[in-house]
């Protein structure tokens, strides 16, 4: 019974209904323990080896340093845990921002509202691709077919009636209701809600959603491997400075010599591990998704972002993605009658619900000519309709119109004119204005009509029918200001733009000369690709960059024809049928405006705007977002290098215990330091200049290649032999001057990884152009300010002494800075090398 008045809702009775009945949701968000959460990162091997430091200090008699340990190990677990919280909270963003929303009536005004926030008595609006969230009665229906598969196991599409149509019956799922969780599949309609969440027969029948288990990425495998190869080397090691201390120190007493071997041993196994990976995966995938929301741009599935950098082929709808989806009806051509017949049988042709742009456009111009909506649609009496399939391309409705009953039909020129009356000259007439007009970018669409005697006549079949030629519309939709530069700029990243469109290929070609797409004269349409083998398919998708006249089913068969090539492909589509290719795809980018629910549930990205834009511009930040990664990377192996070889050499060098550079101590108080660097500084770092210029990486490629791995060896060498070099010349063999030397020591690390941060920040800009990048970031400024406040804290206040350190003369201090700078600025003079080679 519908009790609903059709203003909907007030705001007021929509809040009251959604606390008394609550969420439109079938479970509940479970929230995740915080102790479990800490807990999880004190099992990391990193932390069990600090605690294991901290322990063994206690048990040395020295509890002074061992609590000064666990303060360093609350400090980094804060770190991660704030990490985990900021990461965590972002990607609830990106959830809240990905779910489904509905749009309803409330106080008389549509609003998009999300789908959890329906409340009985809510009327909501459905058409085509949408997923009904909740129960509810047919208020209003133009042609509404819904899938029920979901509910009843049934494939057949179930035709949808109002209540005051419906017949009596015995059946349990009735023809003038609509279930969650179904899908339309045509048409649009009005529903009152009736049910929702657990009250649904979706809840009631004990479906549950949750979400599919996540798999680890190839990235995630990739560092998870490096950090446990890390880990055995590391124990290996640990082994073997354990023995080596237990020989440098044959005076001490039997358990003070046991505890020293470890202590070295773990100093080392902490140095070793690179547990900082995972953390620049999480952080970085995450913070990119947020950075791209905000660009209108929403990653549905995370592991997306690092595929982004990879896209080399980009298959692209031309309607409402390089053009504006701004549909007017810009030409018309008359074969037979008056104009306003054609202007009149045209709109007798559209949905009286419209939601498609083109009969939206149609409407409007009926509208413009004098004909009152009212005279076509609540003056006449529906009969029946000849629906639109992909196979027809087009479609008729059937009315009592002014006392005769007439079929009115439009569609593609080719299909309609099959289906026409014509003379062989009036046929050829009509092919020729159809070429005339395509050839000016423009959008036909054939409009017929017949008049028929009695509704017993109306045949089952439009195909089965004789029509007249009414005459051709010619819609206009302009390409995208943008898309002729954007186009320019995949064309330079090596990334190939592809224009895959239902419409004619002449139509497809002029607008393929005015975006300046290359090649595109080269068109394959949809019966020439129907015709092909998968082999001659993937030859062909080679060169042609416009598919015209093609079925969303043709849509799969290119990505896979692509994908045999070797291409990583970037599908974009909107429709039901579109969900397959978009789900097959490298990356599927559903349209978030136009796009149905379902093609955004397949999809991986949803582009907000609908706009090309847009989508080079995520690739572009999907390739800054790998970058970075891999820099981050690259920076952990190369500042973990100096901290693990100072903790190797100086056993085998026979230094005691206790002048060693680095002791645990310093290590964490070097991890605190290192953490929010690679995952906080690196991960804002802005695209490189050259980034759009460079060909697409190639998807195999490991994350540390033989490249980068002998870059930061070289820099981590180099690193080291300074800062231990400084070290030894400063300790000179005297136990007394340790600290002074470890100050040394530690400084000139500290420092350089400040610096190694700009060098690194870029493989080919200078380090004084990456700084000035980010001279205006707080967050830059505030980790580097705090760099150098972290070294005067314990270089210069009472904290030296409990850290075994020793305040730096001047002197000393600005032999630190420059031997700093030394061992990291050297790597500006093979940029510059590169510069010149490439010259």
């Amino acid at each position: 019974m519908i009790t609903t008045p059709p203003t909907g809702l007030s705001h007021e009775e929509a809040y009251e209904l959604l606390l008394k009945h609550g969420e439109n949701v079938l479970t509940a968000e479970k929230k995740e323990n915080f102790i479990k959460k800490v807990l999880h990162v004190l099992s990391e091997p990193m932390f069990l080896l600090l605690l294991a430091a901290a322990t063994i200090y206690f048990l040395l008699g020295e509890p002074r340093d061992g609590i000064i340990m666990l303060v360093f190990v609350l400090g980094i677990i804060s770190i991660d845990v704030i990490q985990q919280w900021k990461t965590d909270k972002t990607l609830h963003a990106l959830k809240d921002l990905s779910a489904p929303h509905i749009t309803v009536i409330r106080s008389g005004k549509e609003e998009t509202i999300p789908s959890a926030h329906l409340v009985p008595g809510d009327l909501m609006k459905i058409h085509e691709g949408v997923k009904i969230p909740a129960d509810g009665l047919v208020v209003r229906a133009a042609d509404l077919c819904v899938d029920e598969s979901s509910l009843t196991g049934e494939s057949a599409g179930v035709w949808k009636v109002t209540v005051d149509q419906a017949e009596p019956t015995k059946d349990y799922w009735r023809k003038d209701y609509c279930y969650a969780g179904t899908l339309v599949t045509q048409g649009s309609a009005l529903l009152q809600v009736d049910q929702t969440g657990i009250h649904t027969e979706y809840g009631k029948i004990g479906l549950h959603v949750a979400e599919a288990p996540q798999e680890e990425t190839p990235l995630q495998k990739q560092t998870g491997k490096l950090v446990k190869t890390s880990a055995y080397i590391a124990a290996a090691l640990f082994l073997l400075v354990g023995i080596f201390t237990w020989m440098n120190i044959p005076d001490h007493p039997f358990g003070d010599r046991i505890v020293e071997s470890i202590l070295s041993g773990v100093t080392l196994a902490m140095a070793m591990i690179p547990e900082e990976f995972p953390v620049i995966l999480i952080v970085f995938l995450s913070m990119g998704a947020w950075r791209l929301a905000k660009k209108q741009s929403l990653v549905r599935k995370l592991p997306s972002v690092e595929t982004l950098g990879a896209v080399s082929a980009l298959c692209v709808d031309k309607t409402g993605t390089l053009t504006l989806n701004q549909m007017t009806v810009d030409t018309l051509w008359t074969a037979a009658g008056e104009e306003q017949d054609l202007v009149e049988i045209m709109g007798l042709a559209c949905e009286t619900e419209a939601y498609d742009p083109m009969e939206k456009a149609m409407l409007s111009f009926v509208k413009s000519h004098g004909i009152p909506l009212a005279h076509l649609f609540e003056e006449s009496r529906f009969i029946c309709e000849y629906p639109f399939t992909n196979a027809l391309k087009m479609m008729g409705h059937v009315w009592e119109h002014e006392g005769q009953i007439l079929i009115a039909a439009k569609g593609s020129p080719e299909s309609i004119l099959e289906i026409c009356d014509l003379t062989v000259e009036a046929r050829e007439e009509a092919l020729r204005k159809n070429r005339e007009m395509s050839e000016q970018g423009l959008r036909i669409i054939a409009v017929a009509t017949r008049t028929v005697e009695s509704e017993a006549m109306i045949p089952a079949e439009l195909t089965d029918n004789r029509l007249t030629l009414l005459g051709l519309v010619g819609l206009a939709d302009p390409p995208r200001e943008s898309v002729k530069s954007d186009i320019a700029r995949c064309m330079k990243a090596g990334i190939r733009v592809m224009m895959i469109t239902g419409d004619n290929g002449i139509t497809a070609a002029a607008i393929a000369k005015k975006i300046g797409l290359p090649h595109g004269e080269e068109i394959l349409t949809g019966d020439q690709l129907e015709a092909m083998s998968q082999e001659e398919l993937q030859e062909a998708v080679k060169t042609v960059a416009i598919f015209s006249r093609v079925v969303p089913e043709h849509k799969m068969r290119i990505v896979q024809a692509l994908k045999d090539n070797g291409e990583v492909v970037a599908m974009t589509g909107d429709g039901v049928n579109d969900a397959p290719a978009l789900k097959y795809a490298d990356i599927g980018i559903a349209m978030g405006k136009r796009g149905s629910e379902v093609s955004r549930e397949a999809a991986d990205l949803i582009l907000l705007d609908d706009n090309f834009t847009t989508i080079v511009e995520t690739v572009k930040d999907g390739r800054r977002i790998y970058d970075n990664i891999r820099k981050a990377v690259g920076y952990v192996f190369t500042i973990h290098i100096p901290i693990a070889l100072a903790s190797l050499l100086g056993p085998f060098l026979g230094i005691a215990p206790s002048a060693l550079l680095l002791l645990p101590l310093h290590v964490v108080l070097l991890e605190l330091i290192i953490d929010p660097t690679c995952s906080i500084v690196l991960e804002r770092q802005p695209a490189e200049t050259d980034l759009m210029e460079r060909r697409p990486r190639n998807p195999q490629e490991k994350l540390l290649t033989a490249r980068l791995l002998v870059k930061s060896t070289l820099q981590g060498l180099v690193i080291f032999g300074v800062s231990f070099g400084a070290y030894l010349n400063v300790l000179q063999g005297d136990l007394s001057r340790a600290a002074l030397a470890r100050s040394m020591g530690l400084a000139i690390i500290m420092l350089a990884n400040l610096f190694l941060v700009q060098v690194n920040s870029s493989d080919s800009d200078f380090a004084f152009h990456s700084a000035r990048r980010l001279v205006r970031d707080r967050v830059m400024w505030a980790v580097n300010l705090g760099t150098l406040f972290l070294l005067f804290l314990i270089l210069y206040t009472p904290l030296a002494t409990v850290l075994k350190l020793a305040a730096l003369p001047l002197p000393l201090l600005l032999t630190a800075l420059a031997l700093a700078a030394a061992s990291v600025l050297w790597y500006e003079l093979v940029k510059l090398g590169k510069r010149l080679l490439q010259k």
